[in-house]
């Protein structure tokens, strides 16, 4: 599994933006947005609406994520 950024295109809103994350949280983004039953543009379209506008959408993914995976992990314990 490789460190680097890998760069995807979402549709956001009718416009395609692209998003540079690494393959595991790509992976996990994918898990949630299938647990969810929502396609994966739909599930970044609601984080970027959540989102801080001073913040990145790739960063937001990536907090969003981790959040989801510390609840998951909480609910376990």
């Amino acid at each position: 599994m490789s460190g680097r950024p890998v760069k995807h295109s979402l549709t956001l809103q009718g416009h395609r933006t692209s998003v540079s994350l690494e393959d595991a949280f790509w992976k996990e983004f994918r898990r949630i947005a299938a647990e969810e039953d929502m396609a994966l543009n739909e599930l970044a379209a609601t984080i970027d609406e959540a989102r801080d506008p001073e913040v990145g959408l790739a960063s937001s993914i990536r907090v969003f994520i981790l959040n989801r995976l510390l609840e998951e992990r909480t609910a376990t314990v």
